[in-house]
């Protein structure tokens, strides 16, 4: 494990890469878009009360766009923000063949930022127990998530922040429905079921495409995932080839689906759990109905 001095450094965002016609224009793109980024992240940490004073916010690192947007939004955060609260990252190195061991240590060092390498074989746990073809995203995921709870209790984090976004929540929200029989997506904030940790999501409001526009102008070096990422006939990419396709035949669709996940009605449902349908009665007044004029039927 490493783990550098814990002060943070500022990080100056590179500037737009590639050739443009308006250098003023892209610049003023550029700037609108980080503070969208900016502004929406921190809403989202306000609404659901994420990060409080004191806090050990343990951001997981994947090597990412969306971990690397995530880091770096809360670390201006955190410069900017009226509370203190601690930022630890941490990657945790599945030992993927390939896997380039150097790029992140030397990202956080050169930000400043103090972080873990956590090295566990889930690769080969998952290649050894998932036929040839099938979807390793499942059996990856839980490997995953089990290993970083146990880590954050170690080292004493009072908050875990994953990197999905606003396109992931939908996603979820139609792979659940489609492939499960359950209407649930990702909260924006979670108590573990056994109640030892909370995970966050600070980019639940955040739009995939912004992202990758960030990531692109910031020149973060991305690490693709070769074991479950790039695996063709996901049944996430088929929802969201789906959503993609809604969203550029009704633009909006995608923020819209995502409002209804904040707007719930119970009662418009079916679940007899978070509504009581069985004891539904009438609640008139005695003496409240109204006299009606006979009606007459003509035969003619």
């Amino acid at each position: 494990m490493s783990q550098p001095a814990n002060s943070v450094q500022e990080h100056t965002p590179n500037t737009v890469r590639g050739p443009v016609s308006d250098p003023r224009k892209a610049a003023y793109n550029q700037n609108k878009l980080i503070k969208r980024l900016r502004r929406l992240t921190g809403q989202a940490i306000s609404d659901y009360n994420m990060i409080e004073a004191g806090d050990r916010v343990m951001v997981c690192l994947s090597g990412g766009k969306d971990s690397y947007t995530m880091l770096d939004v809360l670390l201006h955060l955190q410069r900017s923000a009226p509370i203190d609260f601690e930022i630890i990252a941490v990657n945790l190195d599945q030992k993927q063949p390939g896997f380039p061991e150097h790029v992140l240590p030397e990202y956080l060092e050169d930000l400043g930022v103090p972080y873990y390498i956590l090295e566990r074989d889930t690769y080969s746990v998952v290649r050894s127990v998932i036929p040839e073809g099938k979807t390793t995203c499942g059996l990856c995921s839980r490997l995953r998530r089990g290993t970083l709870y146990g880590f954050a209790e170690q080292i004493g984090a009072t908050k875990i922040a994953l990197g999905h976004h606003r396109d992931d929540i939908v996603e979820t929200l139609f792979l659940n429905m489609f492939f499960g029989g359950k209407l649930k997506a990702m909260p924006p904030k979670l108590l573990s079921d056994d109640k030892q940790n909370i995970v966050i999501r600070p980019l639940a409001y955040c739009k995939e495409t912004d992202i990758e526009r960030y990531a692109s102008q910031q020149g973060f070096p991305i690490i693709p995932c070769n074991l479950c990422g790039s695996q063709e006939n996901l049944q996430r990419v088929e929802i969201k080839k789906m959503l993609t396709e809604w969203e550029r035949d009704y633009p909006g669709r995608t923020e819209t689906i995502f409002k209804s996940l904040k707007n719930v009605s119970p009662s418009q449902l079916a679940d007899g759990t978070l509504f009581d349908f069985e004891t539904l009665a009438l609640q008139r007044e005695r003496g409240s109905e109204l006299t009606l004029p006979l009606i007459k039927t003509v035969s003619l």
